[in-house]
């Protein structure tokens, strides 16, 4: 209603675009709309539900609504440009303009002439079939007042990082399973985890998982549910199991194998022997005898799949997880194409029905069927006290728990889903509590039906722009995350318990959420009924929608005619998002005037016939085409006027065409492959001077001047877009995949003089990959520092971070190439007060000598250790991502606040001094398969002698 209210303002300022008499309509149209929309928000707060009729009602409302803007999307492009029919410009020119545009203005007034009687009737429906006005309780206005304050106090989502957690009350089983999964029987042997919709099934597989993991060969986890395509589960798991490409994993093992490496390695007191240092041959892993076949699972059939799959675990002790199994047919498809290698290996299976279970763990002396129970009293208080705590809010340093009815959390009958939901809730909202608690009567067990009257009670209590947002959830199939789309609703979402987080990013912001599989249902359903958004294919089996589709999710189900939208009106879609292996998509259907959002990742049918279909979606704002086969972007892409997102990263694109420059309202480009190393080459001006840059140009002098990211570039040789960097002021990000130019040439300048000249214009996030330009070095003498950094990547062949780093107080994320890694250049970071995490990894395509000898002589200045001294005061995350990590002592709680260490490498040789950290609680190691016996030996050690420390390592096994 927001974005309609405005667009037909702005309509009306549009003084020579409309036919007479229709200013009179549309002021009408606004008017009435307004009123609805106040009404609704009373509605919103109502304490009552809404019945039957005001739902209809409220569905009209919503409908007319779409259709008032899907007639101003699509006659937007025919009409005239402001400039045009400016009062300055002459009558002449103007009676032209009119005459020009006379059909398509004669159209819209039609159109709207028709929507205002529907308005009317609207209206006045509302009073003949006795729609009555919402009495506002006080209670639910204020509580929708202060939850919304509550969201413009938090605009920032809090930095966190996302643990392994312990899930509450299954102490006892968690050590049991783990037991069992430890046992060295021959045979491949099966856990059913059976139990009740929410109860945690998932979350004690997933936690299972994640434990024992470590001590296979390979592994994998997939989602299954209760309508699934079987090739889809079949290729994730090969996926999985697959030897990843070394050139996937650069931060890992980056590149060959140093040969004849020198390992200085220190055996730990605890060992009882003394320090020694060891001369180590390693041979090149390229010269190992490996599997180099190169696989895509993407264009395998079915046979083709299971064969691999049975293949690649032949010989492997592998683990898998599959989640929320619903039929014994389900389990016997994917169990045949399982290899049966006596191998020790294990699958988990979670199922909510126990004779799904009892199928798959039918041999009583070798397979194993655990059901889980209801929380008793103790460890529902203990859940929900915990629960609570995490979402609390601190704006007045109040404590929630002081506030919330005694008891409350026996509303929840011991379901761990209800209990987080309703801890969420009332720590958003400490005043809900005793509604709820007179609303549900204190039960042992909790039904479906009272699930759904929770999560009823709880989606409800959120304010309007809230409840949008969590609709928005139903476009992603099950299983799969999403990445943050609207910073402050998700975090207000993850404080209410409705989604939660997976993963972070290195800087601490959530990266990917999850959502439970009930809640997902409930939000899919309530998407329907409202007709938000409709879902074709994929889990859900959703009746065919009978009104309009505004927002279409298309999902794979592995059916063929399960993602059929035949006899579906899809000509009023804004909003095609698609998900799996769909052999076509129905653009012949869709109205391209209308549609503004088109996410089309990793849809493999992607064309050059439908590019051009795509170029004529003139209204056009986001546009995702990840991960597709494209390998060109037509120039015609100028004509999508209003395109603010366009996303071509892991395609075949390797440079933008020259007519991009005229997309006025372009703010995101995102391009090229991180890992490899593969750039998006800016557009050149063919057959001109390097010195002469693409922008400005006569016809575009505005042109990309709303441009805030420019991520995934390459600058190789002269090029003549450098200079033009100049131009993009607003630029807030700017990552550099690959550069590599001559020193002494006129693009080296223009760079070094583009980036000083961002930097003092705002620029937050600079990532900057030199091959071998010696560029980042020249760095050091800008003429001031970038205080406005928040981000700073700088990999490349350099000894020293740049001095000025010390004087950038706001920066959070930083990543230096290992080259850099040495005592005085900690000690030189250890002042950044603001640093979250710090990387220090080697992100080269490959080791080469020049690296090596920088290695070497680090570690000869350093007498073989690199000493953390003290400082990092807000440090949370470190991270170490190369070949060979020397060895790291660290000074008496060096990290005061640091909670996790990450390190990927071939060899490694001992970090001295972490039990001083006291706030350490996980240490995360990825080793190569190809690594040393000393190397090993350390890290068995650093595991077994850490004093409680959570110490996961992963095995990694490359091709």
């Amino acid at each position: 209603m927001k974005s309609l209210l405005g667009k037909l303002g702005g309509l009306l300022a549009q003084e020579y675009t409309l036919i007479r008499g229709v200013r009179g309509d549309i002021q009408y149209i606004t008017d009435e709309l307004s009123s609805m929309q106040a009404f609704l928000r009373d509605l919103s707060t109502a304490p009552d539900g809404q019945d039957n009729r005001m739902k209809d009602w409220m569905k009209q409302i919503r409908d007319i609504a779409y259709d008032c803007e899907d007639c101003i999307d699509d006659f937007a492009h025919h009409l005239p440009d402001d400039s045009i029919t400016d009062v300055r410009c002459s009558f002449i020119a103007r009676r032209i303009s009119e005459l020009w545009t006379w059909w398509p203005r004669r159209e819209i007034a039609s159109n709207i002439a028709n929507l205002k009687v529907r308005a009317q009737q609207i209206a006045e429906r509302r009073s003949r079939y006795g729609v009555n006005n919402p009495s506002n309780g006080n209670s639910g206005t204020s509580g929708a007042r202060a939850a919304t304050y509550d969201i413009a106090e938090h605009q920032l989502a809090s930095r966190q990082l996302i643990g392994m957690k312990e899930p509450v009350g299954m102490m006892t089983d968690m050590e049991n399973l783990e037991k069992w999964v430890n046992k060295l029987d021959g045979e491949r042997a099966v856990l059913s985890i059976v139990g009740f919709g929410g109860v945690g099934k998932t979350t004690i597989a997933t936690a299972l998982y994640r434990k024992v993991s470590n001590i296979f060969d390979c592994r994998a986890s997939v989602t299954v549910s209760q309508n699934y395509d079987q090739d889809a589960v079949l290729r994730s798991i090969l996926n999985q199991v697959m030897p990843q490409d070394r050139g996937h994993e650069q931060h890992c093992s980056g590149t060959e194998s140093l040969e004849e490496k020198k390992l200085a390695a220190q055996i730990r007191s605890t060992l009882k022997r003394a320090v020694s240092l060891t001369k180590v041959n390693s041979q090149r892993i390229n010269d190992r005898s490996f599997d180099t076949k190169q696989i895509k699972p993407e264009t395998m059939d079915h046979d083709q799949l299971v064969e691999e799959l049975k293949r690649r675990l032949a010989e492997k002790r592998y683990l898998l997880l599959i989640d929320d199994i619903w039929s014994a047919k389900t389990w016997e498809s994917i169990r045949i194409c399982l290899a049966d290698n006596n191998k020790c290996s294990r699958i988990i299976v979670t199922t909510r029905f126990q004779a799904v279970g009892a199928t798959c763990s039918q041999r009583d002396r070798i397979d194993h069927l655990h059901t889980v129970n209801f929380l008793n009293g103790n460890d529902s208080k203990r859940l929900f006290d915990q629960s609570v705590s995490e979402s609390q809010s601190s704006r007045h340093g109040e404590k929630v728990q002081d506030q919330v009815p005694a008891e409350i959390w026996k509303i929840c009958g011991g379901l761990p889903l209800a209990i987080v939901t309703i801890a969420g809730l009332i720590a958003c909202n400490p005043s809900k509590g005793e509604v709820c608690k007179s609303q549900f009567p204190t039960v042992d067990r909790l039904t479906l039906d009272g699930v759904t009257r929770i999560l009823d009670c709880c989606y409800n209590d959120l304010p309007g722009d809230l409840k949008t947002c969590s609709l928005y959830l139903s476009i992603f199939p099950k299983g799969l995350t999403e990445e943050e789309v609207a910073e402050t609703y998700f975090n207000q979402l993850m404080r209410r318990k409705i989604i939660r987080p997976v993963e972070h990013c290195s800087n601490g912001k959530v990266k990917t959420f999850q959502v439970h599989d009930m809640v997902l249902e409930y939000i899919v359903s309530k998407s329907s009924e409202e007709n938000f958004i409709t879902v074709v294919g994929g889990h859900w089996m959703m009746p065919a929608p009978s009104n309009k589709v505004r927002r279409l999710s298309m999902q794979s189900n592995g059916s063929k005619h399960g993602n059929s939208t035949k006899g579906v009106n899809l000509s009023q879609v804004r909003s095609l998002t698609v998900f799996g292996s769909l052999n076509q998509l129905p653009f012949h259907s869709f109205n391209n005037g209308i549609i503004q959002v088109l996410d089309l990742e990793g849809w493999k049918g992607l064309k050059e016939k439908h590019l051009k279909d795509i170029c004529k979606m003139l209204v056009l704002k986001y546009l995702s085409l990840r991960q597709t086969e494209i390998a060109k972007i037509p120039s015609d892409i100028e004509k999508l006027e209003y395109l603010e997102t366009l996303d071509i990263r892991e395609t075949n694109v390797g440079e933008l065409p020259r007519s991009v420059v005229q997309l006025k309202r372009i703010s995101s480009i995102l391009g090229g492959n991180k890992n490899p190393r593969k750039g998006l080459g800016l557009p050149q001006e063919k057959g001109k001077d390097p010195r002469k840059s693409m922008l400005p140009q006569e016809k575009s002098k505005d042109g990309m001047k709303a441009l805030r990211i420019l991520s995934g570039i390459e600058i190789v040789g002269e090029s003549t877009a450098v200079a033009g960097l100049h131009q993009l002021t607003g630029l807030r990000k700017l990552s550099i995949y690959k550069l590599s130019i001559q020193k002494d040439g006129d693009t080296f300048k223009e760079l070094r003089s583009s980036i000083e000249y961002l930097c003092s214009c705002g620029l937050q996030t600079l990532a900057i990959n030199d091959e071998n330009s010696d560029f980042i070095n020249s760095l050091d003498s800008m003429s001031a520092p970038p205080i406005y950094l928040i981000a700073l990547e700088l990999s490349g062949k350099f000894e020293r971070p740049p001095p000025w780093i010390t004087k950038l107080h706001t920066l959070n994320k930083l990543t230096l190439s290992v080259t850099v890694l040495r005592t005085d250049s900690l000690e030189l970071l250890c002042t950044l007060s603001s640093l979250f995490s710090l990387t220090i990894s080697l992100s080269a395509a490959r080791q080469d000598k020049d690296i090596e000898d920088i290695l070497e002589k680090n570690k000869s200045q350093s007498d073989g250790e690199i000493f953390v001294p003290f400082g990092f005061r807000s440090l949370k995350l470190l991270r170490f991502f190369a070949p060979l990590v020397p060895k790291l002592g660290f000074s008496n709680n060096a990290m005061p606040e640091l909670e996790i260490i990450e390190m990927r490498f071939e060899a490694f040789e001992g970090l001295l001094g972490i039990d001083t950290l006291e706030k350490l609680q996980e240490v995360h190691l990825r080793v190569n398969d190809q690594t040393d016996e000393i190397t090993k030996l350390l890290v068995d050690d650093l595991k077994n002698n850490t004093n409680g420390l959570k110490v996961i390592v992963d095995h990694i096994v490359t091709a």
